[in-house]
């Protein structure tokens, strides 16, 4: 990051923040450049995920990630909120919170499936911090979604030639292939879909139109043997549930409700995620665990699994549907009894984002266990 000595400089940026994002480029999705990640080339989407396993007494085994030999099917994948342009809307160059977001949440899924992911005109962080303090750099929801909207028609021109995709977003990339399903009304178009998985952001349904709601024409997945459908939550702790003012989880209006769907229990697992979190914090907002094991230092690797810590479940509770995440802490056994994830700032927790920021990590092994599922049965169909 450029460091600027003169103050001046530094309050100039920020004023021209409330410029118009349209003066930013626009990405050109057949530039390779234009790209996060694409399965041809080593990126973001390559890095190691090797991960240590770490059983509930304390011993610790390495296991690296071994992509398949033959990867049949694709995923696109939109990354969250993490731009700290100056400006309302993120440029197109791969920053270092870009590549962070891409090395923990999409690299892993290259495991089964080739990973797309476009980089695209966000709105900042920049813009968000500044509209909760009532500031005037503003960003341009539509103007993202215009970019990913064109990365996607790109890909299914150049990259697709038939194959199968999983959608997969978090947060802001969520909210934007909410609204690309809900536009998305070409038969052949939606007949690619293995599933969508717009995590970490509100997708509801009505409870009296079949017809109303977030792209109703997607059913919601019941197994994983299932193709063609959604996987959507936002997690909380279950020793925090989210509060009346929750950002996530809640529904907008009367007559609606909340999807909330626990990748683990698809999978059968009897509500012991297959949890796979980061040695290290990838989100500045969020708190690190200090030893995995008490009085050992952090692994070498940069992913830790915890078989049998973390266990999950759909909960509904009037207005609000949610990923329960529960730790089956035990202080008689060496290793942790806690996990990060929670918004923290200035040392004080924000309950409203629940574990907003490990919202794919609690279930990170499910989430790509399932998409090989989901893919066999999407081709079986096909057959």
């Amino acid at each position: 990051m450029v460091k600027f000595a003169a103050t001046a400089v530094a309050f100039a940026l920020v004023i021209a923040a409330t410029t118009s994002a349209l003066e930013a480029s626009a990405p050109d999705y057949s530039n390779p450049d234009s790209w996060l990640c694409r399965p041809d080339r080593i990126d973001a989407c390559a890095t190691d995920q090797s991960i240590t396993v770490i059983e509930a007494d304390g011993s610790m085994s390495v296991q690296p990630l071994v992509p398949d030999t033959d990867r049949p099917f694709d995923c696109f994948y939109v990354y969250p909120t993490v731009s700290r342009n100056p400006t309302g809307n993120s440029d197109v160059v791969a920053g270092q919170e870009e590549l962070r977001a891409a090395h923990a949440q999409a690299a892993r899924f290259r495991q089964h499936c080739r990973v797309f992911a476009p980089l695209y005109r966000q709105v900042t962080l920049t813009a968000l911090n500044s509209a909760r303090a009532g500031g005037s750099v503003l960003g341009d929801f539509a103007l993202a979604f215009s970019d990913v909207e064109q990365a996607w028609r790109s890909y299914l021109a150049s990259d697709n030639d038939g194959r199968g995709v999983v959608l997969i977003g978090h947060s802001q990339g969520s909210g934007r292939l909410r609204r690309l399903l809900n536009e998305m009304n070409d038969p052949v178009e939606r007949s690619l879909i293995i599933s969508a998985m717009p995590i970490g952001s509100t997708i509801v349904r009505s409870n009296s139109d079949q017809a109303a709601g977030d792209f109703p024409w997607m059913p919601i997945c019941t197994s994983a043997d299932e193709s063609g459908c959604l996987v959507a939550y936002s997690s909380f702790r279950d020793t925090v549930p989210p509060p009346a003012n929750s950002r996530y989880g809640r529904a907008r209006a009367t007559g609606e409700h909340v999807v909330c769907v626990n990748p683990d229990a698809l999978l059968g697992d009897s509500g012991t995620a297959n949890s796979i979190f980061s040695t290290s914090p990838t989100w500045s907002s969020s708190q690190g665990i200090e030893a995995w094991v008490v009085g050992q230092s952090l692994p070498t690797t940069q992913f830790v699994s915890v078989p049998g810590l973390i266990s999950t479940r759909c909960v509904s509770r009037g207005h609000l549907a949610y990923l329960e995440v529960s730790v089956n802490a035990n202080a008689d056994d060496p290793r942790t009894d806690d996990i990060g994830g929670d918004v923290v700032r200035s040392g004080n927790r924000n309950d409203a984002w629940g574990l907003h920021l490990v919202d794919i990590p609690v279930v990170m092994g499910d989430l790509v266990a399932l998409t090989e599922r989901q893919y066999a049965a999407w081709k079986a169909a096909r057959d």
